[in-house]
């Protein structure tokens, strides 16, 4: 069985007019997990228990003597609507339970029951009580975690970084920031910035990979009039706009080697030289350049200058990804949820319990771009006041979950029967797979378990589709 107990104590109330049923379950969940049980034998009870004690997860009968578990549930919510509440039910009860989670009942199994269904049961049902708290405290402390303008997390990569980035803000050392796409790079740079004595003066950032080599070039050193056909006029570069400032060097990797070259020379000499002048041009500028890329590597393919390298590499902040900093989730979604809501005129906009624990499960290979997108397409498209799993989901993931695999069927069949099901095949095992990793945060045997295979046959595929078990650990 997979092991879904968790290892610090959490408190588990049961209520059930059965004194068997109290001592089997009390006996599942105390010694199975260490959970710290307490149990009731009808709904007026647990009410007098729960003035004094505070459970996490309630598992009710639905049929007891006196107050029935329909009743006790709308009592329990309104002492504390974040418990999650099990139901339980026995033969011919199903429309009570279907009931029951209408009115806000997290979940409900049918009696008699499989002991590691329940554990598994109770083991979300904390999750999402976890969840729904964390989600009411992000809203009151929200802005104690925003250290740095733009930057919120409490995590131990994230803090690292952002104490780095506040230790280097106030030098004119070249920073070398590093990280995957959407990671918050620029924000970096611009934090780094933005805390320096030369914030006053606008900061310059030039985006690397959108210029072609000879307007770049152009670009960063400026040129003199006749330089080259169309040069028409002088003029000034971006190293010299940036005179007394900071400049970002975005995607840094994708500079060609000739730039390179002239790039050495600005940060030893600390000069330029624009294009068709011999007179060169002292400036005072601090050099920022972030990467995606594997300087290393390209150094090793002869496409990047192992010297220029040193020269950025001065002092490192790596960004952390989306993955690494998975419990800063929540609190980066409240924020990205009240700034879209405010700027969509969305103010009565809440995530549900299940929506946040879906947002903890996905494996956010656009990091932390990729969750603003997602947030701010759900704060559009939500159609009740409550953000739900099914309005963050993308149009792929929709098709996938609802079964309408050929929702884009357009495209589908104007490719051969043959490509058409191999296209939606791989979309099916990188979901199924994805999703099977996130559940067991990149333990391979755990999710080898929940996909009833062996854990070697798991590792093939995920070998097949470029999935790596890594990017889900936390």
């Amino acid at each position: 069985m997979e092991n879904s107990c968790r290892e610090a104590e959490q408190k588990i109330l049961i209520v059930d007019d059965e004194r068997d049923m109290l001592i089997v379950l009390r006996k599942i969940l105390s010694r199975k997990c260490n959970y710290e049980v307490k149990i009731a034998d009808s709904g007026e009870a647990a009410l007098v228990l729960l003035e004094s004690w505070q459970p996490d997860v309630v598992l009710t009968d639905i049929k007891m003597s006196g107050m029935d578990g329909l009743e006790f549930l709308r009592r329990l919510l309104g002492v504390d609507s974040t418990i999650s509440t099990i139901i339980m039910t026995g033969y011919g009860t199903i429309e009570m339970a279907v009931q029951a989670l209408k009115d806000g009942a997290y979940d409900f199994f049918e009696k008699p029951f499989d002991n590691d269904k329940i554990i598994h049961a109770v083991s979300r049902a904390l999750e999402r009580t976890f969840l729904l708290r964390e989600n009411r405290h992000l809203q009151h402390q929200l802005t104690e975690h925003q250290r740095i303008p733009g930057f919120i997390g409490q995590s131990k990569k994230m803090t690292q970084a952002l104490d780095l980035l506040s230790r280097l803000a106030a030098s004119t050392a070249t920073v070398l920031i590093r990280g995957a796409s959407g990671t918050g790079k620029e924000l970096a740079a611009r934090a780094l910035h933005s805390m320096s004595k030369r914030a006053s003066h606008k900061m310059i950032i030039v985006n690397c990979p959108a210029l072609p080599e000879h307007i770049l070039e152009s670009e960063l050193f400026g040129y003199q009039k006749g330089a080259f056909t169309g040069a028409d006029r002088d003029k000034a570069g971006l190293f010299l706009k940036a005179d007394g400032s900071t400049i970002l060097l975005d995607e840094i990797g994708d500079i060609p080697v000739s730039i390179q070259t002239k790039l050495l020379r600005v940060l030893q000499e600390k000069e330029i030289q624009p294009l068709g002048q011999t007179r060169t041009y002292k400036v005072d500028i601090r050099i920022l350049a972030s990467t995606n890329q594997d300087l290393e590597a390209k150094i090793e393919r002869g496409e990047f200058r192992e010297d220029l390298f040193y020269r950025l590499n001065v002092m490192t902040v790596t960004m952390p990804s989306l993955t690494e900093i998975r419990n800063d989730i929540p609190l980066l979604a409240q924020n990205f949820l009240e700034k879209y809501s405010e700027e969509h005129g969305r103010v009565d906009l809440e995530f549900s319990p299940e929506a946040l624990q879906s947002l903890m499960r996905r494996p956010w290979k656009g990091n932390i771009r990729e969750l603003q997108n997602v947030i701010n397409r759900a704060v559009l498209l939500s159609d009740s006041n409550r953000i739900t799993p099914e309005a963050l989901m993308t149009e792929e993931e929709a098709a996938y979950s609802g079964g309408r695999y050929l929702d884009d069927a357009g495209l589908l069949f104007d490719l051969s029967y043959k490509e058409a099901k191999e296209e939606i095949l791989n979309r099916f095992n990188s979901l199924y797979l994805s999703n099977a990793l996130s559940v067991s945060a990149g333990n391979v045997s755990a999710a080898a378990r929940k996909c009833r295979m062996e854990r070697q046959a798991l590792q093939r595929l995920l070998r097949r589709f470029g999935i790596k078990s890594q990017e889900f650990r936390q």
